[in-house]
């Protein structure tokens, strides 16, 4: 952070520390929301008098509104301001948390929780990047960066505990009264942060924002909805649009939206009218690497905090409580690389610490689908999970500075806003594919072994292929064997099922693992277009294949 010489070196330290803590705080709370309430649907559904159904459709639109607004909450930014963007968002986001604490059915709830929430995070989060750019210089940006990415990775492992805990021993609304509490201490810390002024003489683009934001809607909302409906062919049940699923349609769609988006805004700027994000951006070399290893990273992230807690909540039946103290090596690993590298090795490679990050998860989501068998405790997540975490966190200590840093500083709004919804898309996409191929796995496998089981009769492993070729649900072995003993089936023969999905589960866990490993593995390769110093951070003198060139206005 620039500052003036005659401040002691100590405030200025304080100072620089409080800002990275409030922006820190608010990358908390903003994926907070995302994992939080997931162990606590039923109850809430049970509270407000609605369905289970109801409280997910909430959490989808949540998503929905903050991923598809994105790119116009950092352009709002570089009109009001970074600052006053972030403030306004926290107001707003505020509003929505008393809001959902206090929702007496689920109308308000959406209201409060979809609506507020997701406008509010839609101007927080672009914002923070920005404000990172303009509170740190870029040697300390790093270590900033991966502190900010740290507590939001953290906070979607602890989610699950904390929603659990307050959800078991209290209620589902502390959640977001407490919310509102930490919204109003960020507010008061925010007025520490230094600013560069809006640009008032800016104009919103609103047909960009309407093609943004439906192409980004529709994309998102595609992909989560591909583990109901199918992906191409639809499921049993399941909408069906011109013989296809609806999801592959919406994808369609939402892509040649975001073409159309990208096309008026070259006609835009060409005609020297307001835009909302410059697509010659994008040609920016180093730019397009970190947007690209982001995605990678975020596939990867998401389909581990979406298979792993499975594991340990259904397979092992653990609370969710004790799912989250297991997730813990996992996100303090995580935040000592994200501290760590830029404290202890400043001046490493970018390049080489991404690759090794993503080295790093693969070794681990490997080493986990290796140890994963029948009878295996839960202990068996620890190490994998650690090495998982240390290369989260080395990502997470270079990827946003080498973004941000690739362009001027008073681009960062538009950097933040991309790199928010290339983050929201890889989630979407990785909590889709492991679902995908664990079900898809976990139907073979079952359906096989219920096949060659002697003790379960012709007639039911016929009815069995018969109901479940949409997907065998993954359910633990007391909600199967209630369903079974539901049904009338002989106890003998029950318990044989029981033990065929036991094993088809670790089946269909490893599949979605591998695919991750796989994914991890293929990012190494990607992070190529990741240079091997920081933008901007290169010493005068001969330039190095590889080495950023000087970004350009």
């Amino acid at each position: 952070m620039e500052t003036d010489d005659s401040v002691p070196a100590g405030t200025a330290a304080a100072t620089s520390g409080l800002i990275l803590l409030t922006l820190a705080s608010g990358q908390f709370l903003m994926a907070l929301d995302s994992s939080v309430m997931n162990v606590s649907i039923a109850t809430v559904a049970a509270d407000l008098g609605t369905t289970v159904i109801g409280i997910q459709s909430a959490i989808t639109f949540y998503t929905l509104v903050m991923s598809s607004l994105m790119i116009t909450g950092g352009k709002i930014g570089e009109i009001l301001g970074r600052k006053r963007a972030f403030a306004i968002g926290c107001v707003i986001y505020g509003t929505g948390s008393l809001t959902t604490a206090l929702s007496p059915d689920l109308t308000v709830l959406l209201i409060g929780w979809s609506v507020l929430e997701g406008v509010g995070a839609a101007l927080i989060m672009p914002a923070i990047v920005a404000l990172i750019a303009s509170n740190f210089d870029r040697g300390a940006r790093p270590r900033a960066y991966g502190l900010v990415a740290a507590a939001g990775a953290i906070a979607v492992a602890l989610g699950p505990l904390i929603g659990g805990t307050l959800t078991t021993y209290a209620s589902w609304r502390w959640v977001f009264a407490g919310e509102v509490l930490i919204v109003g201490a960020i507010l008061v810390l925010t007025r520490r942060m230094a600013d560069v002024p809006g640009d008032r003489s800016a104009r919103l683009d609103l047909v960009g924002t309407a093609l943004s934001a439906l192409g980004l809607g529709l994309i998102v909302f595609g992909t989560i909805r591909s583990g109901t409906w199918g992906f191409v062919n639809p499921k049993p049940d399941a909408p069906d649009w011109l013989g296809l699923s609806p999801v592959i349609w919406l994808i369609l769609a939402g892509g040649l939206a975001l073409l159309g988006f990208t096309a008026w805004e070259r006609r835009q700027r060409d005609a020297g009218r307001p835009i909302l994000f410059d697509p010659a951006l994008l040609r920016n070399d180093v730019l397009r690497g970190g947007l690209v290893s982001f995605l990678f990273q975020y596939v990867v992230l998401a389909g581990t905090f979406f298979t792993v807690p499975l594991f340990l909540s259904v397979a092992l039946g653990l609370s969710a409580v004790e799912t989250g103290v297991r997730m813990l090596p996992l996100s303090l690993a995580l935040l000592a690389t994200a501290l760590g590298i830029p404290k202890l090795l400043p001046a490493m490679s970018p390049r080489l610490v991404v690759r090794a990050g993503f080295l790093s998860i693969c070794v681990g989501v490997v080493w986990l689908a290796a140890a994963l068998e029948l009878g295996t405790g839960p202990e068996v997540i620890t190490w994998p999970m650690i090495l998982a975490g240390l290369g989260i966190g080395a990502l997470a200590s270079q990827l946003g500075s080498v973004t941000v840093s690739s362009v001027p500083d008073e681009r960062s709004d538009e950097v933040g806003g991309v790199q928010n919804s290339v983050m929201f898309l890889g989630s979407s996409i990785g909590t889709a594919l492991a679902g995908a191929v664990l079900i898809a796995t976990l139907t073979t496998s079952f359906l096989a072994g219920v096949r060659d089981d002697p003790a379960v009769p012709d007639d039911l492993v016929t009815q069995a292929e018969a109901e479940l070729t949409g997907g065998v649900p993954f359910v633990s072995d007391d909600q199967l064997a209630a369903a079974l003993d539901g049904a009338g089936v002989a106890a003998d023969v029950a318990d044989a099922i029981v033990a065929d999905n036991a094993a088809a589960r670790i089946d269909g866990l490893r599949s979605a693992l591998a695919l991750l490993a796989l994914i991890a593995m293929v990012a190494l390769f990607a992070a190529r277009g990741i240079p091997n110093r920081q933008p901007g951070a290169a010493p005068s003198g001969r330039h190095r294949p590889g080495d950023p060139t000087p970004p350009a206005a």
